[in-house]
């Protein structure tokens, strides 16, 4: 769980991590009182940070107020929206605050080296976040020749991990990654085809004619529309 609070910052902030004593995940402006050991993330460009509880998730319509960035940087990039989507709600479950115990931050969770090469001065701001983020994975898309499943466990695992093994590592975090983003984006089947049935049935002897989508047992009837 993360502590939360809201503090004043410099421009340049410095964000200090530690475990508290009951295993809880702080995150700081300021060092960690007890002088114990930290781990520490610069924001270039911030004002003010922010941190929210790890566990809560932006759903519902808050997650909509991502989707003209995603949109555009989909459209941009040539990525389907729909895998933009499936990545940031494992990485982050949308939450533009999220930081791994690896140190990865935000929305995409972007390794700190990763972020400045490609120019995110701000990890924790969404646009920055899914820029950076979809132009890592554009690049790797384009690196294994549009091989999603392989794009997708460099980058969980690096392509280092990739090129070791020439397939999805037999990581069974990356595997797990790689499987559930796949089967999140897989498109759905269509429906059954539907089809309307016609009889006859007789009422108080009067033949009366009866329509649905099964057809009746023991009564001869015919086949009248598909879909």
């Amino acid at each position: 769980m993360l502590v939360g609070l809201a503090s004043a910052a410099r421009a340049e902030a410095q964000i200090y991590a530690w475990k508290d004593a009951n295993g809880n995940m702080v995150l700081s402006d300021r060092s960690r009182p007890d002088g114990g050991e930290v781990r520490t993330f610069e924001v270039p460009g911030t004002q003010t940070v922010r941190v929210t509880k790890a566990e809560e998730r932006v759903t519902g319509s808050g997650r909509a107020r991502f989707d003209d960035i995603i949109d555009e940087h989909a459209q941009l990039h040539r990525v389907s929206p729909a895998l933009i989507r499936a990545v940031i709600q494992l990485e982050s479950g949308f939450n533009p605050w999220a930081v791994s115990p690896k140190g990865a931050l935000g929305l995409m969770q972007l390794m700190p080296a990763t972020a400045r090469e490609l120019g995110v001065d701000n990890p924790f701001h969404p646009a920055q976040n899914i820029r950076g983020g979809v132009t890592y994975l554009r690049r790797l898309l384009d690196l294994y020749d549009q091989d999603v499943p392989l794009a997708l466990a460099a980058y969980n695992a690096g392509p280092g991990a990739v090129a070791r093994y020439g397939d999805v590592p037999p990581y069974r975090e990356t595997q797990e990654y790689v499987r559930r983003i796949t089967t999140a984006t897989r498109p759905a089947p269509p429906p059954p085809p539907s089809v309307i049935y016609k009889w006859l049935d007789v009422v108080n002897g009067r033949p009366i004619v009866r329509y649905g989508n099964k057809p009746p047992a023991g009564t001869a009837h015919e086949v009248v529309g598909r879909r």
